[in-house]
């Protein structure tokens, strides 16, 4: 994916009335407009938008660590992570089954540990968070659909690193992207559903092709053709597509199928 024209110092660091605000939530949805577009593929995606959150929400000479995490079917996973240091962070908070990103997504609500070492929600997990040199985590949830929830985890390595300014920032964000994240899911499961039915449709191209060398070879109905494909398939326990592939390749020098899904 090519580099973005802009970076995230362009944008506002503080909501300092409604124009600044109002230019922040512009440059915001145009930055993730060009991530979608500019994306290769899901993951491209994922990942730029990690590294993104990361160099927009980190407090003015800080450095944070972001991960984006969705849960579906109530199961959370890592899709990105703008360092491997923040991607241990949240396997630390699945291993211990709860914590603040966890409970962001749970609530929908925005989850702040201003210092991990007082804070008294997960005392083991936070203790192994600190070990890691982390000194305060911020979790904004992402409103998805249906049984999907999603959430950024941002750690600062800092105490009480993100002030009331930065964590409205990262809500303002989260707003905006999460509208993002929904709309590239939605590409995505097209792109799944794409893949599946050309899948689907060479397989009914080979099914239909051999049906049609076993009428010929046989000189029978292609009832009868198919019958003894499926009897095939069934003896040798192999799949009905991979018979029929097999067929194929036993007539023709060239076993490609073309359909008109191809591009």
């Amino acid at each position: 994916m090519d580099a973005l024209p802009h970076t995230a110092d362009a944008l506002p660091r503080a909501a300092d009335g409604y124009t600044a605000l109002a230019v922040m939530q512009d440059g915001i949805i145009s930055r993730l407009q060009d991530l979608v577009l500019q994306a290769d593929d899901a993951q491209d995606f994922f990942q730029e938008l990690a590294v993104f959150s990361a160099s927009l929400l980190a407090p003015a000479g800080g450095e944070v660590h972001c991960n984006v995490t969705v849960a579906r079917r109530k199961r959370p996973v890592s899709i990105a992570s703008s360092t491997p240091r923040a991607r241990v962070m949240d396997d630390l908070q699945y291993a211990f089954g709860d914590g603040p990103c966890l409970t962001a997504m749970r609530t929908g609500k925005t989850t702040y540990v201003a210092d991990v070492a007082e804070e008294q929600r997960w005392p083991e997990y936070v203790q192994a968070v600190s070990a890691h040199g982390v000194g305060s985590i911020l979790g904004v949830p992402l409103h998805l659909e249906g049984d999907s929830s999603a959430a950024l985890n941002i750690y600062s390595t800092a105490v009480h690193g993100f002030s009331p300014e930065d964590i409205a920032r990262a809500e303002l964000f989260g707003e905006q992207s999460a509208k993002t994240l929904r709309l590239e899911l939605r590409l995505a499961q097209l792109r799944d559903a794409k893949e599946d039915l050309e899948a689907a449709m060479k397989s009914r191209t080979a099914i239909d092709i051999a049906v049609g060398v076993i009428m010929a070879q046989n000189r029978c109905s292609q009832e009868s053709a198919m019958a003894i494909l499926r009897k095939a398939s069934n003896s040798r326990n192999i799949k009905l597509r991979d018979v029929a592939a097999g067929i194929i390749e036993s007539v023709s020098p060239d076993s490609a199928l073309r359909t008109h899904f191809d591009e």
